[in-house]
C-alpha cells in the first residue's frame, strides 16, 4: 500500500463544496483494504457533506484513534482546471494541490497505517466532515458518543522545532470571535448635545479591550499564550449624522482553561457583547501519551522531534474538551495550509505513515 499514491487519489477529488464524494472514496478504500468495521454517520447531512467515516479494528481496554478530516477550503483559481478538476503537480520532492497539506496527505498516511497495523489496542480511524467550518463533523461524532481514550489528530506538526522535523504538538490555541455592539441616539452632527455618539461608546470599549491582559497557561512544561485584538469596526450612516450604532469585531486566541474577561465592556452604557464563534483550545493531559507519540516520531526520522505548541485551532480542541487525551502529529508545515501553492513533502507523508503504524503497534 502506498500512502503517496493514495494522497494523489484523495487530492484529485474536489471537496470544498461537498466532501461526500471523497468520503465515499475513503470508506470504499477501507472496505477494500481492511477487514475493519467501516461505517458512516449523518454529520452535515443538511449540507450534503456525506457524513463522517469511521473504521475500527483490534481489541483491548484502551482505544487509540487516528483522526483527520476530508473537507478543504475553496481552492485558488490556479489550483483548478477550466473543467473544475483539481490541479496536482509533483516536483522537488513535494506534491502540490489543494488539500495536500491540509490534510489529505496525512489522511492517506493514517489510512495506510490503519490498514497495515497490528494494533496492541482497539484502533479507530476517523475522518470528519466540516472541520474548516467550525468542526461540524467532530461535534456530531461527539454527540453520537465518539469518545476514544486517546487520539492522534493528524493536523500539521512538521517544521516547528526545526525544518523538515515532524514534531508532536501537546497543545494548541482556540479561537473566540465576538462582536461588541455600541448603541447611541442619532442626531444632526451640528447638535451633538441632542444625541449619544455610538462611536464614542465603541471607542471606550476598544480601550477596555486594549487594556486586557492576554490569557496564558502552561501545558506539559510549555507556555501557551493567547491574544485579544479588535480587528474590524463599522458604524455611522452619513457624514452629518451622529451615529446610533457601531460594531466591533474581536478576535481572541484562547488557551486551555483561560478566557479574557471581555464581558467587562458591558459595564459601558449602551454596549453589549456577543460571542459568534468559540473554537476550543487543546491541551494534552497525559504525558505518557505525549511521550509515546514522540518516541514513535523519533524512531521514524533522523531528526530529533520535540513537543511543541501549535497556534491554530483544530478538531483536537473538540475532542479534548469532551475528555479525550489528544496530541497532534502530521505532515503540514507552518504557512502551507490554505495557500495558493499548498504542498506536502513526499518524504514526510511516508514518515507519518511510519509514525502512526509504529504507535498503533506498540501503544
Amino acid at each position: 500500500m502506498d500512502a503517496i499514491e493514495l494522497t494523489r487519489e484523495l487530492v484529485a477529488i474536489p471537496s470544498h463544496d461537498s466532501e461526500a464524494a471523497v468520503g465515499d472514496s475513503i470508506a470504499d478504500w477501507l472496505r477494500d483494504h481492511t477487514d475493519a468495521e467501516v461505517r458512516r454517520d449523518d454529520a452535515g447531512a443538511d449540507e450534503n457533506r456525506g457524513g463522517n467515516v469511521f473504521a475500527r479494528k483490534g481489541s483491548g481496554d484502551t482505544t487509540l484513534a487516528l483522526v483527520g478530516h476530508h473537507d478543504v477550503v475553496p481552492p485558488d483559481d490556479s489550483q483548478v482546471t477550466d473543467s473544475g478538476e483539481y490541479v496536482i503537480e509533483e516536483r522537488d520532492g513535494r506534491i502540490y494541490g489543494r488539500g495536500t497539506a491540509d490534510m489529505k496527505g496525512a489522511l492517506a498516511a493514517a489510512m495506510v497505517a490503519f490498514a497495515e497495523a497490528e494494533p496492541a489496542c482497539e484502533l479507530v480511524f476517523a475522518s470528519f466532515v466540516g472541520e474548516e467550518v467550525g468542526g461540524v463533523g467532530a461535534r456530531r461524532a461527539i454527540e453520537n458518543g465518539f469518545a476514544p481514550d486517546y487520539a492522534v489528530v493528524t493536523e500539521g506538526s512538521t517544521g516547528y522545532s526545526a525544518p523538515q522535523t515532524t514534531d508532536v504538538a501537546v497543545a494548541h490555541k482556540g479561537r473566540r470571535g465576538s462582536t461588541i455592539t455600541a448603541r447611541g441616539e442619532a442626531a444632526h452632527a451640528s447638535e451633538v448635545e441632542q444625541g449619544e455618539n455610538a462611536i464614542y461608546r465603541a471607542t471606550d470599549a476598544v480601550g477596555v479591550v486594549r487594556d486586557l491582559d492576554f490569557p496564558s497557561t502552561e501545558v506539559l512544561g510549555h507556555s501557551v499564550a493567547g491574544s485579544v485584538a479588535v480587528t474590524e469596526i463599522e458604524g455611522g450612516s452619513a457624514m452629518n449624522v451622529l451615529p446610533e450604532c457601531c460594531e466591533l469585531t474581536v478576535d481572541e486566541r484562547t488557551v486551555p482553561g483561560e478566557r479574557a474577561p471581555l464581558e467587562r465592556v458591558e459595564d459601558i452604557a449602551g454596549v453589549e457583547w456577543t460571542v459568534d464563534q468559540d473554537l476550543p483550545p487543546m491541551a494534552c493531559g497525559d504525558p505518557e501519551l505525549a511521550d509515546a507519540v514522540l518516541d514513535a516520531a523519533d524512531d521514524a526520522q533522523e531528526n530529533t522531534p520535540e513537543h511543541v505548541v501549535k497556534p491554530h485551532a483544530t478538531d483536537a480542541g473538540w475532542l479534548s474538551d469532551a475528555g479525550t487525551d489528544c496530541v497532534i502529529c502530521g505532515i503540514a508545515e507552518p504557512g502551507e495550509a490554505h495557500t495558493a501553492d499548498e504542498s506536502a513533502s513526499l518524504a514526510v507523508i511516508e514518515r507519518c505513515e511510519r509514525i502512526y503504524r509504529r504507535l498503533a503497534d506498540s501503544f
